[in-house]
């Protein structure tokens, strides 16, 4: 498997995204965005860029998962994945379509989560705490739980397949659970283990992995193993509310920095 003859600006770059990456899933999730418009110039193309992020995220998925397997809550995942896959599968037949439009219409859905939070937040509507029993969770109308459960994992389904962008989804999804830090790594990391698995094919099939992407990444395997280490150090280290108040704040930027066209530096 020949290694891909870039720059070594280019190589560089990509370690930090490798790098950024595992920080991410072990250790302030949100962080990945900063990610995505740096791939864009180490592979120098934003569509391919897409497919050169996935491998790195997968690997860095399954050490997120190793390190927070006793913290996994699993069973907050089931009503949404069914959703999940339909946004997929629309995400996967609009993979030929403008690709800052996409990123736009992710990033305006993102917003408009956020402001809806927020407006709750005011009103004194916050969601209950981690704390509380299975029962208050239950005590909700069925109907505006599988509501938001739809809105959510249709969302988070569609954005990861057309800009890997489903984190700022998933992050306001776990913040109204109210969940403890280990937790919420431990439960995302599960859901975007599955899912990343599941583009893989897609991704091949539209031509965005190959060879050459492949021996890119597993160049880069180190640095994604080094972050996710360091993620880990920071994720122990941080207090909840400043974990949430971080998660908030980097979801607010990744939002409209999907807005705005990727910046090439050549």
């Amino acid at each position: 498997m020949p290694f891909p003859a870039l720059p070594l600006w280019r190589w560089v770059l990509g370690a930090v995204c490798a790098f950024g990456v595992g920080v991410a899933k072990t250790g302030v999730p949100g962080f990945g965005i900063l990610v995505v418009p740096l791939m864009v110039q180490a592979a120098g193309d934003a569509r391919q860029s897409a497919g050169w992020l996935l491998p790195m995220l997968c690997s860095a998925d399954v050490l997120a998962v190793a390190y927070y397997r006793r913290h996994t809550q699993a069973r907050r995942l089931f009503s949404l994945l069914p959703w999940v896959l339909l946004g997929m599968g629309g995400g996967s037949l609009m993979l030929s379509g403008p690709e800052l439009l996409l990123r736009r219409v992710v990033g305006g859905i993102v917003l408009a989560m956020i402001a809806i939070r927020l407006r709750r937040g005011r009103s004194g509507a916050a969601p209950p705490p981690a704390a509380a029993p299975p029962a208050a969770m239950e005590a909700r109308p069925r109907s505006e739980t599988m509501g938001r459960a739809a809105a959510y994992g249709v969302s988070a389904g569609f954005a990861t397949m057309v800009a890997n962008a489903a984190g700022p989804v998933m992050n306001m999804y776990l913040l109204a659970k109210r969940l403890p830090k280990e937790e919420f790594i431990a439960t995302g990391a599960w859901f975007f283990l599955v899912i990343n698995l599941c583009k893989l094919p897609v991704y091949a099939a539209h031509g965005l992995i190959g060879a050459r992407s492949l021996a890119f990444d597993l160049a880069l395997l180190p640095a994604v193993i080094a972050g996710a280490i360091s993620g880990r150090a920071i994720a122990a280290r941080l207090p909840q509310r400043s974990f949430e108040l971080a998660i908030l704040g980097l979801t607010v930027f990744a939002a409209l920095l999907l807005l705005v066209p990727p910046i090439r530096l050549l």
